[in-house]
C-alpha cells in the first residue's frame, strides 16, 4: 500500500490561514499568490480523505478531522524548522541568557528550552524568570542577552525601542482573574479586593488607573512576590488580580467584566527586547524560536501586526 506523503509547504499554508483568520493573509505570509494555496488546502483535504472544513455562518471552521489535521500541522511544520536550524546550526556554539516574565515561566520557557537544546546542543543556555524591573536591569547591566517583558513608559525601554533593539511581539488584551470563591459584596458598597504583586508592577498599575477612572473603589487585600501566590490568593477567593491569559491555571478564570461591575481592561503591548550588543547567532536563533512560541499561544486578533 503507498503512502502518503502530505506536503509542508501546504501544512504551512493551512496552519497560518488558520491562525490569520485568512487565507488571502497567510498566501502574503507564504510568498504565494491567493489561489496557489487554495489549491494548496484542497488538495491538502484530498489527501485527507475527509473534509476538514464546515460552513460556519459567512465563512469556515473546521470539521473534527480539520482540528486533528491542525494539530498535526503544527507539530510536523514546527519539526520541519527544527530539523533545518539543528542541521545548519550543528557547529554553532556559545553561551545565551534569556529572561521571561513569570507569565511564561511554566507556559511557554520549557517547550522554548527543549527545542533551542535539541537544535543546538552546543550552545549552553541560561534561563531567568523574573518581572520587568528586574529584566531591565539585567538587560541594562549587561547579565541578559534577551528578555520577554510587558511594555513600560520606562525610559530604557524607550531607548530600547528608538535604537531598533526591541520589537513588539503582540498586544494582548488583559483581564481580571478571580474564582467562583470570590468574597466580594459588591452590592454593599465593599471595595474591589485586589490581589498584586508586592513592588513595581506595570499591570497592576493598567488594573488600578482602570479602576480609579471608573470610580470603582478597591483595596489591596493580597501581596506576593511571586505569580502563583497570585493564582493561590484568587482561586481562595481572596480577591481579584489581572493578568493576561497566558498560562492560566485551571483554578481561576477570566471574569466577565460586566457581570461584575467592572472597567474593561486594556491591551498590553509584549516586547522582545535585546542587549545593544548581543548580535551573535545563538541569540537569534533563541529568538525566533521564542517569538514562535509566543505567537502559537496568541490569538491572531492579539499578535502584533
Amino acid at each position: 500500500m503507498s503512502q502518503t506523503n502530505v506536503d509542508i509547504a501546504a501544512l504551512r499554508s493551512f496552519v497560518m490561514g488558520m491562525d490569520l483568520g485568512s487565507f488571502a493573509k497567510a498566501a502574503d505570509r507564504v510568498g504565494r499568490s491567493t489561489s496557489a494555496v487554495s489549491a494548496q488546502i484542497r488538495k491538502l483535504e484530498e489527501q485527507a480523505g475527509t473534509p476538514l472544513f464546515r460552513k460556519s455562518g459567512r465563512g469556515l471552521a473546521l470539521t473534527e478531522a480539520g482540528e486533528v489535521m491542525l494539530r498535526y500541522a503544527r507539530r510536523l511544520v514546527e519539526l520541519n524548522d527544527e530539523a533545518i536550524s539543528a542541521a545548519r546550526g550543528v557547529n554553532l556554539e556559545g553561551w545565551v541568557r534569556l529572561g521571561l516574565q513569570e507569565d511564561f515561566g511554566e507556559s511557554l520557557l520549557p517547550g522554548v528550552l527543549g527545542r533551542f537544546a535539541r537544535a543546538h546542543p552546543k550552545v549552553r543556555i541560561e534561563a531567568r524568570v523574573a518581572r520587568n524591573t528586574d529584566l531591565f536591569a539585567r538587560l541594562d547591566a549587561g547579565e541578559l542577552d534577551l528578555a520577554l517583558t510587558w511594555d513600560d513608559v520606562d525610559s530604557s525601554l524607550r531607548a530600547r525601542r528608538a535604537a531598533g533593539a526591541s520589537m513588539q511581539v503582540a498586544a494582548p488584551r488583559l483581564h481580571w482573574i478571580g474564582s467562583d470563591a470570590l468574597r466580594w459584596d459588591r452590592e454593599a458598597g465593599e471595595p474591589l479586593p485586589l490581589v498584586l504583586f508586592d513592588g513595581p508592577c506595570v499591570v497592576c498599575n493598567v488594573a488600578t488607573a482602570a479602576l480609579d477612572r471608573a470610580g470603582v473603589a478597591w483595596r489591596v487585600a493580597v501581596t506576593s512576590p511571586s505569580l502563583a501566590g497570585l493564582w493561590a490568593a484568587a482561586a481562595a477567593g481572596l480577591g481579584v488580580t489581572v493578568r493576561a491569559s497566558y498560562g492560566l491555571p485551571s483554578s481561576v478564570r477570566t471574569l466577565d467584566a460586566i457581570a461584575y461591575g467592572l472597567p474593561a481592561l486594556p491591551t498590553l503591548p509584549l516586547m522582545l527586547l535585546r542587549a545593544s550588543n548581543s548580535s551573535a547567532p545563538p541569540v537569534d536563533q533563541l529568538a525566533s524560536i521564542v517569538l514562535d512560541a509566543v505567537l502559537s499561544q496568541t490569538s491572531p486578533t492579539e499578535r502584533a501586526a
